[in-house]
């Protein structure tokens, strides 16, 4: 998981939780704290070896994570565990999720504005070096530094959902929620 727009408490949470979601079959996607006081993390995991995420999977992780989380105590507050898979129109947070969801579509939001935009949808050329690159609905390619990415994420479209059914990687999005802690 690139940690380049995460906040200093998530990066902190990726680094105690990645040791234990690794050792359990699974790789980090993506760690989210919203809600601010009493809010809710998501954990967002899937499987190492490319198989669908079952809730058993969201569990299994769920239970790992909240006890190495009780132990640290790395949130000041009160807040909900959230353990999920990332579904067919993943979030797209880390380098190599530009390389294997090239051809696809994505819509992205930067945290400051390229070539006049701040929100871009277009197919996924690839990456090269820290820069996505991105054919637009008009036909324009647009080079994005991973840098200025707030927020992407895979927008659902038939030929998605058909290469998501022949790889079985996970066409839904299983997810379990823990206790507040």
């Amino acid at each position: 998981m690139d940690n380049g727009r995460l906040t200093d408490l998530e990066r902190r949470i990726a680094a105690l939780v990645t040791p234990t979601i690794e050792g359990l079959g699974y790789e980090l996607v993506r760690v989210l704290m919203a809600g601010g006081r009493d809010g809710r993390l998501q954990i967002m995991a899937e499987r190492l070896d490319g198989t669908a995420m079952s809730v058993e999977d969201c569990a299994a992780i769920s239970r790992s994570v909240s006890a190495v989380l009780d132990v640290e105590d790395p949130i000041p507050h009160a807040y909900e565990l959230e353990v999920s898979s990332p579904g067919i129109d993943r979030p797209l947070t880390r380098r190599k999720d530009w390389t294997r969801w090239a051809g696809h579509v994505a819509r992205v939001e930067l945290g400051e504005a390229i070539e006049g935009r701040r929100r871009v949808k277009g197919v996924i050329l690839g990456l090269e070096g820290e820069t996505a690159r991105l054919r637009l609905d008009e036909g324009a390619e647009i080079a994005i530094p991973l840098a200025a990415v707030h927020r992407a994420k895979l927008v659902l479209t038939d030929a998605l959902i058909e290469e998501s059914s022949k790889s079985d990687n996970s066409s839904a999005a299983p997810s379990a929620a823990a206790s507040a802690h």
